[in-house]
């Protein structure tokens, strides 16, 4: 702790020579090298969002029903009733590539801790995952131990992992992405904030013991990757299910009485960001003794404690006189207890150790007044526009490619690890556009979805943006859900490079165009910058812009909510919305053409609102038997996931002279629903009503998928679409695909 503070160790640290200078100014001297920890992790960028808070500001956070927005653990929407949504979205991104199981896990565990630190029991997990090709020799490594990390944490903790997503692409090739998503239920006058109050209040320690996992994790998370990232494993942290699963009882436990002031999870930063910021945002200080601290491992320093990430650990201050009460609860949960510090009005934050002052700094240079930066950016150009694209295509052909392919290949082999049952309130599991989870004991029903297509936001970053925000809406419309509020984990690249700046600009800008058209809120999220890996020669190659959203509805009757599957021989097959057969960046292009050209499709966000809010309107009369949005893969595809999910074939009787802008189109906005026939003539009036456009083009019927064309019939028996979307996961974890 006395060693001298040398330019060399500045850098290890991840500080500028500036950002040192600014820290030399905040505190009148040369700080130790554990006061200079604590400053390298809160000014780091995973906690300081130091290059992101500017435009971060432009996201619309507020609506009638959002009761907290993004500045706490997690954000809480109004469900009605005297009931709340707490939920948030985070990134495990790194941890996960060096230590797949684990960083996954704790990813996991991470996220469940800060939706139950705001009195909420979770119920339900979700992910967004991201692997390089599938050929590359890491991915299967990396596959298996991520889907076993999330369903070995989630399983035993006993909350369902009901939705997600993932693709692939080389892209990511050295980054993965892991975002983890939970959603809580609380009772609106039993939620906990972070806020530190009360002069003399006592600091208690509660949960795991500290140890040296995890060390300098959310500088690693700040930082790119390069060819020795296998070296940084010990800055992995390690988790453990069981515990934190008493850790959720003992908290939920303690929250019912009175006794709680205030509440931190120790994550990112571990004890050093849960006691500035419950300090910061109390504008109070806080003195903490170091000697008191549960430590697991023989001769931890200060240092150690305070930047250890280790798991399964909260703050908490307490009313005075009500320290007992609460280790009772903690003792009967067989976890640790321990009042480590008080309550001071300093503004400052003081550990102590072994009757000597470690560190003493001023609490607002950490937290409020971090270093931020308005990076220089440059927009990304506009792609040029597709040319030479065949209007005719082998439909069969072309269809079965697609639904074998990568990233739109059945996940069952995902989900099925997943248990998404625990709790016995899920009602829709995964492969749907939405998941369903009942609020225990109402009718009631949480729609969740997580959504992004980098493709497009790196084709065209703000066009990307309003359409992630916009298929996730859509999604909830889908099953019936109306879209109350989002969640976000923006992955991007290195935001010192202008262009990925831009990326990163773009994104937000085009979020919050369309949060602000949908009245789609976002409460709470996550940015994990520094995506990319450096190679031998020093370039680096970034991931594609991934702002992954989370969204949360509600439907008011969950026996009403509309699924994906044809129901019955005999329906009217129909699509809402305006079809434009948009081929640009689409999956049909990449993956039967090798071309990833063209600008996204456009995202128009008044008639997304109005189909989808006709679409809602049309499930809850119960005029849609079936209901999918359009996405990847377009028309075709949709049809196919359909008659999959139902086992029920259709005859697709009305195309368009170009069939391949008609089938494989991703175009925005469009819905594939069902009806009965004696629906469709009130159907098609309420659509020209509601100034949305509606086109019947065939009915359910048989087993097989067939398109009537001017060239004849094309049929693709259901067997022969079940086997190509089944096949793809279990030959790559199976070693059956061959490594380049």
């Amino acid at each position: 702790m006395t060693r001298p503070i040398t330019p060399d160790i500045v850098a290890e640290h991840g500080l500028s020579p500036k950002e040192y200078e600014r820290v030399l100014h905040a505190l009148g001297r040369e700080p130790n090298l554990t006061e200079l920890g604590i400053f390298s992790v809160m000014w780091s960028e995973h906690c300081s969002y130091k290059s992101s808070r500017v435009h971060l500001r432009k996201l619309p956070t507020e609506a009638p029903w959002v009761i907290q927005g993004p500045g706490e653990n997690a954000g809480v929407i109004d469900i009605g009733d005297g009931q709340a949504a707490i939920f948030k979205m985070e990134s495990h991104n790194h941890p996960s590539y060096i230590e797949p199981y684990q960083g996954a896990a704790t990813g996991v565990g991470g996220i469940l801790r800060d939706v139950f630190t705001m009195g909420a029991r979770p119920v339900a997990n979700l992910n967004a995952l991201r692997f390089g090709r599938p050929d590359h020799p890491k991915t299967r490594h990396l596959v298996a131990g991520v889907v076993a990390g999330i369903g070995g944490y989630g399983n035993c903790v006993g909350v369902p992992t009901v939705g997600g997503e993932v693709d692939f692409h080389s892209a990511y090739d050295g980054n993965i992405l892991v975002n983890a998503m939970t959603v809580g239920i609380a009772e609106q006058d039993k939620i906990f904030y972070s806020a530190a109050a009360g002069i003399g209040n006592p600091v208690v320690y509660v949960g795991s013991k500290t140890g040296r996992d995890g060390i300098h994790g959310a500088t690693m998370a700040s930082a790119d990757f390069s060819e020795d990232s296998e070296e940084k494993r010990p800055t992995v942290q390690v988790g453990d299910p069981f515990t934190e699963k008493l850790l959720i009882e003992a908290c939920l436990e303690l929250m019912a009485s009175d006794a709680i002031v205030a509440i931190q999870d120790m994550g990112a930063a571990g004890l050093t960001s849960s006691s500035v910021e419950m300090a910061s945002k109390g504008g109070v200080g806080l003195e903490l003794d170091m000697g008191a601290v549960p430590c697991r491992e023989e001769g931890m320093t200060p240092y150690e404690m305070m930047l250890s990430e280790s798991q399964e650990r909260m703050l908490m201050v307490l009313k005075p006189g009500r320290e007992a009460e609460a280790e009772a609860i903690f003792r009967k949960w067989e976890l640790d207890f321990a009042v480590i510090g008080r309550v001071t009005d300093t503004g400052r934050l003081v550990l102590r150790w072994k009757g000597e002052v470690e560190a003493d700094i001023p609490l607002a240079p950490l937290a409020d007044d971090a270093p931020w930066y308005e990076r220089p950016w440059v927009p990304t150009a506009k792609p040029a526009p597709l040319a030479d694209i065949a209007e005719r295509t082998d439909v069969a052909a072309d269809l079965l490619a697609l639904m074998a392919s990568p990233d739109l290949a059945s996940r069952r082999w995902i989900w099925e690890q997943y248990d998404q049952m625990v709790g016995a309130d899920t009602v829709q599991r995964p492969g749907g556009d939405a998941a369903l989870v009942r609020v225990h004991g109402t009718r009631k029903a949480l729609a969740l979805t997580t959504d992004v297509t980098p493709r497009y936001c790196h084709a065209d970053p703000h066009e990307g943006g309003k359409q992630a925000i916009a298929e996730a809406w859509r999604n909830l419309c889908a099953v019936g859900a109306r879209p109350l509020a989002a969640t976000d984990c923006l992955n991007f690249g290195n935001p010192q490079r202008p262009e990925i700046m831009g990326q990163l600009v773009g994104c937000i800008e085009g979020m919050a165009e369309a949060c602000r058209a949908l009245d789609f809120p976002i409460v709470s999220g996550n940015v994990s910058l520094y995506n990319e890996t450096k190679g031998e020669d020093g370039a680096s190659s970034a991931i594609l812009p991934t702002p992954a959203i989370g969204g949360v509805g509600l439907i008011a009757d969950w026996k009403k909510a509309a699924t994906l599957a044809f129901k019955g021989i005999g329906d009217v097959i129909v699509v809402i919305g305006r079809r434009r057969g948009h081929l640009g960046r689409s999956l049909w292009l990449r993956e039967r053409h090798g071309r990833e050209e063209g600008p996204p499709p456009p995202v128009d966000l008044a008639a997304e609102r109005a189909a989808g809010e006709f679409v809602r309107a049309a499930i809850a009369g119960g005029a849609i038997t079936a209901c999918h949005d359009v996405s990847g893969g377009g028309l075709a595809v949709t049809l196919a996931e359909m008659a999959l999910a139902g086992n029920v074939g259709a005859l697709i009787n009305k195309l368009r002279p170009n069939r391949a802008a008609d089938l494989f189109a991703e175009d925005q906005g469009v819905y594939v629903a069902t009806l009965c026939d004696d629906c469709l003539l009130t159907f098609l009036r309420r659509a020209h009503a509601a100034g949305v456009e509606v086109e019947a083009i065939g009915r359910t019927c048989g087993s097989r998928l067939i398109f009537e064309l001017p060239d004849g019939d094309h049929a693709i028996p259901l067997a022969d679409l079940r086997a190509a979307h089944e096949g793809f996961f279990p030959k790559l974890m199976d070693g059956e695909l061959p490594v380049a």
